[in-house]
């Protein structure tokens, strides 16, 4: 209950500070009323030392000592706003951001653009508890990675993002909170030694791919598909200045699986299921096999290839138990 407490504390205060509710659309550009400033722990410090000299130079009435004071008072004001403009005029972009197993790590990717001729050094970019330090070149745009741990399949959020910088001295911090639109899709977790891929009506010709010779009965040549294994693909005609053409084989007619959801060990639970199913497209696409997948309320077209691969990793990554969020 504590921490529910803070994160709606937190949100109702970035609603309110910095008019954030959700996605904001690029780019996203830090201009004055997005930027706060305020004295860190370093600078608090040094505003108390600063307060004990001064009320030693006042019972001494030291003149040199008045004038140490409001000189280092005067550098100390100054680095607020060199920090403040450190910040100021920055556009954020979000960047791509590739599909991870559950487990791995992301690494969300923002876009930062300086506009100015003059570098931004010692930034430092904050979201989901991890942080990493960069600089932005003068006039140009700046790719930042920030790596986050994967937790859970589906869609995973950058959400709330902090910039800031305490440069030049450390004494004085500025910041700005945004939320970029930046998710990452995790596949699930494939299982680490799964059973072999589940035979279909004719179980010769599966024990043949199994062992890789059903492709060597080659049957002839047909036009190209999308969905083709690059394996198949007739390099030697291509490289003739001829067609894109796909090799054949005997033995590759009707070697088509189904990773059927409902043919599972009913004793799996959801997550084990999908961990199973995700191993098995993996595999199946490695040995060049058509393949479809049956999840409850949805079923795929018999393909391969490696954007067939893709879609069926997205299924299994958005599935719901009561059907396909997809």
């Amino acid at each position: 209950m504590p921490m529910a407490g803070t994160a709606a504390l937190r949100a109702a205060a970035d609603r309110w500070l910095f008019r954030v509710t959700g996605p904001e659309a690029a780019p996203i550009r830090l201009v004055q009323r997005r930027i706060f400033v305020l004295p860190t722990g370093a600078g608090i410090g040094f505003a108390c030392v600063l307060l004990v000299m001064l009320i030693a130079s006042i019972n001494y009435n030291l003149s040199l000592g008045h004038a140490l004071v409001f000189l280092l008072a005067g550098s100390a004001a100054a680095s607020m706003l060199h920090a403040f403009r450190n910040l100021f005029g920055l556009a954020i972009r979000p960047g791509r951001c590739a599909p991870v197993f559950c487990g791995d790590t992301v690494n969300f990717q923002v876009l930062v653009a300086n506009p100015h001729a003059r570098r931004r050094p010692a930034l430092r970019l904050s979201a989901l508890g991890q942080s990493v330090t960069f600089e932005a070149a003068a006039g140009d745009e700046t790719a930042v990675g920030l790596p986050c741990p994967s937790m859970r399949r589906g869609w995973l959020t950058m959400g709330r993002s902090v910039i800031e910088t305490r440069w030049p001295l450390g004494l004085i911090q500025a910041w700005s909170v945004f939320v970029p639109d930046v998710r990452c899709l995790v596949f699930p977790a494939p299982e680490p030694d799964p059973p072999a891929l589940p035979t279909g009506g004719d179980g010769a010709r599966e024990a043949r791919a199994r062992k890789g010779e059903g492709d060597d009965d080659f049957a002839g040549l047909r036009a190209h598909r999308t969905a083709d294994s690059p394996r198949h693909v007739a390099w030697k005609v291509l490289a003739r200045g001829g067609p894109m053409l796909t090799k054949q084989y005997a033995g590759a007619e009707g070697r088509e699986l189904v990773l059927d959801w409902d043919a599972l060990d009913p004793g799996l639970d959801t997550e084990s299921r999908l961990s199973r199913l995700c191993a098995w497209v993996l595999q199946a696409e490695a040995r060049g096999l058509r393949y479809a997948l049956a999840l409850p309320g949805m079923r795929s077209p018999c393909a391969t290839g490696s954007a067939h691969r893709d879609r069926c990793l997205e299924r299994l990554a958005l599935f719901a138990h009561a059907g396909d969020a997809a």
